[in-house]
């Protein structure tokens, strides 16, 4: 058995996309997983699974049952742990709340289309690993200076630090 996170895109985001995270379990209990938990309202679950789960039939499940179309990106558990350990803003960080760990499926060769000059995002930072992008907001997260499109076109999910700390302890939990 194994132990992953999956994380849905734009879920309860102001009045958009509404799910309760009951609905949300109950979903993937019906997939057949089991130890199913959530976190705050954002569409976050960690669950355990004997086989690796495909994220389009994960789509297509909740769609099924909430009506809410959104994009999952699916982590296995130990693969979260790496992500956030690689990690190379972890010096610069001095809150957790301003820092953002987007995933992705994989990060694409070619992250230069669309993406602002560094000197452009200035005082942001952004860096890339295998399946994440990580990025400093010093001013707040709401006043980023990445355009969100730029993530959207990787088919990115982002979560705050603060947030995949929390993940991670419910791993290991």
């Amino acid at each position: 058995m194994t132990r992953y996170v999956a994380l849905l895109r734009g879920i309860n985001v102001g009045q958009a996309k509404r799910i309760a995270m009951a609905d949300l379990r109950s979903c993937f209990e019906r997939l057949g997983y089991s130890s199913v938990r959530t976190l705050l309202q954002s569409g976050n679950v960690v669950f355990d699974a004997e086989t690796a789960p495909v994220a389009a039939r994960l789509e297509e499940a909740v769609a099924a049952a909430t009506g809410v179309t959104s994009a999952v990106v699916v982590v296995p558990g130990d693969e979260l742990r790496a992500i956030v350990a690689a990690n190379p803003l972890l010096d610069t960080v001095d809150d957790p709340s301003r820092a953002l760990v987007a995933f992705v499926g994989t990060v694409p060769d070619d992250t230069a289309a669309g993406r602002p000059s560094d000197d452009d995002l200035l005082p942001e930072r952004i860096a890339f690993g295998d399946r994440a992008i990580y990025q400093w907001c010093p001013d707040g997260v709401s006043k980023t200076r990445l355009p969100a499109a730029y993530l959207a076109r990787m088919g990115a999910t982002a979560r705050n630090l603060r947030t995949v700390d929390k993940l991670v302890a419910m791993l290991d939990g």
